[in-house]
């Protein structure tokens, strides 16, 4: 993937080239100049992108003219070009795209115009343009690679059932494929059937009403199912095959708040249903079982015998199983999974797992093997059973000057910085990301020097993770703040690893990091929580604002840390998922053991797939993080170790 340097890879970003005169008689944009130009251009620049968002092409153009040797000159000559795609000539466009040819905003423009053409279905023109686009860029795109072959006669169904695997991302290219594949007879009624229940899984309202008008059934009992499923399921189960998939996405859907009520209208209507379609409501409800921990589901899943299941449904099938110590089902339901999703690192360690239990050592090793060279949380597990420890290895050679100069001077880097300046962290991001492509293994930790020296730690860490042979595990792990945060975890008895693990998922160390939910600074710590904790502890006169202290910000989060693990009885697992998904969640999930599970299994089953994957991180973080600190091998399954029943506990908020 890296070339080694702009001189030697063809492909390298080039240096800025400036932006095309505006047109004569271009309105200007009135105002008096700054004082200090630079501050002027960059405030023109916001508006310039901000005007090119709202497709305000006059603002755009009189903006432009004022930045016509602008450090992000490409990016001036996109935003001219944006909200003109649909009428521009294509040579015009052709003309862009070979000044800035090599570069992340260049590979933005051809992405953007490829949607316009393959709405406008040119497909000559799509064809000539989409170069790599075609295979690796956004679905909508392969979408209408895929549309373009079929107008033509070609046979893509086997392609496109590969790629039409989420719903929620279609957008007009997939809609139009599938269209095109149903009324060409590429797609079997079969294949419908299986989207609208893809979309009913994904909550997915356009697709599931597409592919109801495409089946022959009302669209609007379709968006019913998905969004009111009771309405739904009231106005009966229907007479065609169609209908009654209707009728069990709804079930599905009505499944996720009262699995009661969708158990007794399948069982009610189950003489009315194919034992197939029976089967596939069993799947769906046992999927919703499954979710949300219920003791029926594997009962449900039995049931379902003879479904075909969707991916999610085969991965929550092998979890039941897991919890239930069930190791010939959770063998029996990976090896059912595609290829691609057996391929997995969760289901490649545990199917060794089942090979193990079952006394089958040489196929478990030769699994764990296989995965055990990832410093991941599956890996970690794996080398576990391999009787192997995480250890930290030794430090690569420091990056020296002139490997740094050649990284400082890679103008995808360089406009990257620009970007981060101006609190655009998607575009530096971007940028970045396009930086790195084809640089070697010395490359890649010399920009991640670059990026510690620029004070972007996220950035660091990132990029050193690319590596594969040359490891810097102070690039991957840092430690910054650590004389804020030691006293600070000594006095509460806190594992800095652990601390540290934590921020590293939450923030990756970027102190101004603000989430959506408003968790603010480097512990991504919310308001209300901050509040709390600061009375708790006698902070006085706390004010949101002070959650951006990075001082205050360490105190808060990491008291917080310390009174949600006492709660969960010093157990890392739940006091992570807790910090994740708040105690409720974390203290309902442990409520539900009836005897001691091994921490593995009850991460693997948090019915949260984005706590699941963030108590994975955290606490395979942890164990490098120890490894680092300690200076001594670790051990994963130790630090998970097992979880046990619910005590009493108070309650945090």
């Amino acid at each position: 993937m890296p070339p080694a340097s702009a001189q030697e890879d063809p492909e390298a970003p080039q240096p800025e080239q400036a932006v095309p005169p505006v047109p004569a008689g271009a309105p200007t944009v009135p105002g008096a100049q700054n004082a200090n130009p630079a501050a002027d251009d960059d405030s023109n620049f916001l508006l310039l992108r901000e005007a090119a968002r709202q497709n305000d092409s006059a603002k755009v153009n009189a903006l432009a003219s004022r930045l016509p040797h602008y450090q992000l000159a490409s990016y001036v000559d996109y935003y001219r070009l944006k909200p003109r795609l649909r009428e521009a000539a294509p040579e015009e466009i052709r003309e862009a795209l070979r000044r800035h040819e090599g570069s992340a905003i260049a590979e933005r423009l051809r992405a953007d115009w490829l949607l316009e053409l393959g709405r406008r279905r040119d497909w000559a023109s799509f064809e000539r343009e989409m170069g790599a686009l075609g295979q690796n860029g956004e679905l909508q795109i392969r979408c209408y690679a895929l549309l373009a072959r079929a107008s033509r006669g070609d046979n893509v169904a086997q392609e496109a059932r590969a790629i039409l695997a989420n719903p929620p991302a279609y957008g007009e290219g997939c809609a139009a494929l599938i269209a095109q594949l149903a009324q060409g007879g590429q797609f079997t009624q079969a294949d419908l059937l299986w989207q609208l229940r893809l979309a009913g899984e994904m909550n997915a309202t356009g697709p599931a009403r597409r592919a109801a008008l495409l089946l022959g059934a009302s669209d609007t009992r379709a968006a019913q199912a998905v969004d009111l499923p009771a309405v739904a399921m009231a106005r009966g189960i229907g007479k065609t095959q169609a209908e009654r998939a209707i009728y069990l996405v709804a079930l599905g859907r009505m499944a996720r708040s009262s699995l009661k009520l969708a158990t007794v209208a399948l069982e009610k209507n189950s003489a009315k249903l194919t034992a197939e379609e029976r089967a596939v409501g069993w799947a769906n409800l046992a999927l919703a079982a499954s979710i949300g921990l219920s003791p029926e589901a594997d009962d449900y899943w039995r049931r379902a015998n003879g479904a075909q299941l969707t991916n999610e449904q085969m991965q929550w099938k092998t979890r039941i199983a897991l919890r239930h110590g069930d190791w010939k089902g959770v063998r029996t339901a990976i090896e059912s999974m595609p290829a691609g999703l057996r391929a997995e690192p969760a289901w490649v360690y545990w199917l060794g797992r089942a090979h193990k239990a079952e006394g089958r050592g040489d196929q478990a090793r030769e699994l764990f093997e296989r995965i055990a060279v990832q410093s991941n949380f599956y890996g970690q597990l794996a080398m576990d059973e391999l009787g192997r420890m995480v250890t930290a290895p030794p430090p690569a050679a420091p990056v020296t000057a002139a490997e740094l100069a050649q990284a400082g001077a890679n103008p995808s880097l360089q406009r990257a910085l620009k970007f981060y300046g101006l609190r655009l962290r998607a575009e530096g991001n971007r940028e970045w990301n396009w930086g790195l492509r084809g640089l070697s293994e010395r490359q890649l930790l010399a920009a991640a020097e670059f990026a510690r020296r620029n004070e972007l730690l996220d950035r660091m860490v990132e990029t050193s993770l690319r590596t594969r042979t040359e490891l810097d595990y102070a690039q991957r792990f840092p430690a910054p703040h650590l004389e804020i945060l030691r006293p600070t975890a000594q006095d509460l008895g806190l594992d800095k690893a652990w601390v540290y693990g934590l921020i590293r998922q939450e923030s990756r160390f970027i102190q101004d990091a603000r989430s959506g939910v408003g968790a603010s600074g480097l512990m991504q710590v919310m308001p209300s929580t901050g509040k709390w904790v600061a009375a708790k502890i006698g902070l006085d006169n706390f004010v949101h604002d002070m959650l951006t202290d990075l001082r205050t910000n360490i105190t808060l989060g990491a008291n917080y840390m310390n009174m949600v693990l006492q709660n969960f009885d010093g157990s890392e697992v739940l006091a992570t998922a807790a910090y994740n998904a708040g105690p409720g969640r974390a203290r309902a999930w442990r409520g539900l053991l009836r005897e001691p599970m091994e921490g593995a299994v009850f991460v693997e089953t948090i019915p949260f797939s984005e706590t699941r994957g963030y108590v994975r991180n955290v606490m395979a973080n942890a164990t490098n993080y120890a490894a680092v600190f300690d200076g001594k091998p670790q051990s994963i399954k130790t630090r998970l170790s097992t979880i046990q029943p619910r005590t009493g506990s108070i309650v945090l908020p």
